[in-house]
């Protein structure tokens, strides 16, 4: 009987950092997408399982088929684009907590970068790796979501890592991009000065090219608040101070608020303040005519 054991050596210590997989998505193109120029605070994966497209960042495009790897680093505005022939169908990682870095591009044989002017997008094929089985290993645990998957999902990340590193143009570089400051002011400056609009968060996403989804999240940490409520208490604050220095009725003041109804308006101003528009107005008149009175008594005095 033959026997042949292989001795592990001292594992290294991993590169990876507080690196963490946000989300895995997969989509086939069936002619009901529509493609926009989108960016994120965090790196993604781009996986081709079938079909040929284009896939476009910062308005340059290249093509991409089957067993291809796109990696895109934060803040890198894209989007992808199928063949109407053969539609493209694809699995994304989002990853938190570090990005790439792309070192000797000239020399490499099988992939192709684009430099941009926010970061770098990087593509090769990987056909002859394991990558594909590592994803859907990744789909099927998070489908199912048994004990532990996330910890399963997690470990499979970093071997997708380790894989993808053995290729020696890429190397990882920590990131910290946890808060879009800069993002995050635009989104508020925007909501102080058109809160009477009609606002979603689809209308935030596209002002700042964001995942909706982690746009909302990012504002929530940076204000505390989820953008629809940071809206809706500016919104009452407004709210407040028509009623306290116009004759403007409820209905009138919930239209010029860009209320979709009076009855809502007075709903989130009484969860809001305790009271409802008129309780609210009665009573800032009230304690208005009793400090009339009392500077008048001061006054004759």
């Amino acid at each position: 009987m033959g026997n042949t054991r292989h001795r592990i050596e001292e594992s290294r210590t991993s590169s990876f950092g507080e690196s963490k997989l946000l989300y895995i998505s997969t989509s086939k193109y069936e002619g009901d997408w529509q493609s926009i120029l989108h960016s994120h605070p965090f790196s993604e994966l781009f996986y081709v399982v079938n079909g040929s497209g284009f896939f476009v960042a910062e308005g340059e495009g290249f093509p991409v088929g089957k067993n291809d790897m796109v990696i895109i680093n934060p803040h890198v505005q894209h989007t992808e684009k199928s063949g109407n022939d053969s539609p493209l169908e694809y699995i994304v990682l989002g990853i938190n907590g570090l990005s790439f870095s792309f070192e000797n591009i000239a020399s490499a044989q099988d992939g192709m970068s684009m430099q941009t002017a926010f970061g770098t997008v990087y593509k090769y094929n990987m056909q002859n790796s394991n990558v594909y089985a590592y994803l859907n290993i990744m789909l099927e645990e998070i489908t199912h979501k048994k004990d532990n998957y996330e910890t399963v999902c997690q470990n499979l990340l970093e071997v997708l890592l380790i894989c993808m590193l053995r290729n020696d143009d890429l190397s990882i570089v920590k990131s910290t991009n946890t808060l879009l400051n800069r993002e995050c002011t635009q989104i508020k400056n925007f909501l102080d000065s058109n809160y009477s609009e009609n606002i979603t968060l689809d209308t935030l996403a596209s002002i700042t090219h964001m995942n909706k989804y982690y746009m909302a999240h990012a504002f929530t940490r940076y204000t505390g608040l989820s953008p629809i409520n940071y809206l809706i208490q500016k919104r009452i604050q407004e709210g407040k101070s028509l009623l306290e220095s116009t004759s403007y009725s409820i209905a009138q003041i919930s239209a010029m608020l860009g209320f979709s109804s009076q009855s809502y308006f007075s709903q989130a101003f009484k969860k809001a303040t305790g009271r409802t528009p008129v309780q609210y107005r009665n009573e800032f008149r009230k304690q208005k005519e009793r400090g009339d009175v009392e500077n008048d008594y001061i006054q004759n005095e």
